[in-house]
């Protein structure tokens, strides 16, 4: 079974940043993409980024300039530097495999809270 480990949420300040990471583990071979979505409260989850085995990255337009996604194919890890937070940034954070970038995930974490806030 595929497993995977988020870490990174936390409560930060606006202009504030915070880097996520997820690993993946188990029955993982055929899996594409990587990536992260969020729920924020009272709104639908939504994509805000995916990268690919070959680098190709999609990246939501409300976070480009910001957010930069990752991967470590050694550690079967992607990672989130977010930058420049914003309060309506504020969400639950989700880590996300697809068997291909174009498709709806096929596998989630848990999920790992962000908050941003004064």
């Amino acid at each position: 079974q595929v497993q995977l480990a988020e870490s990174g949420g936390g409560l930060v300040q606006p202009g504030g940043s915070l880097r996520l990471s997820c690993a993946a583990s188990g029955s993982i071979f055929g899996i594409d993409a990587m990536g992260w979505y969020r729920q924020a409260p009272g709104k639908q989850l939504e994509l805000v980024a995916m990268i690919s085995k070959q680098g190709m990255v999609d990246l939501a337009d409300v976070v480009k300039g910001r957010f930069t996604i990752s991967r470590d194919d050694a550690k079967n890890a992607v990672d989130l530097q977010m930058n420049s937070l914003k309060p309506e940034d504020t969400a639950v954070y989700v880590c996300a495999l697809s068997y291909d970038k174009g498709s709806r995930p096929d596998y989630w974490g848990q999920g790992t809270q962000v908050t941003v806030s004064s």
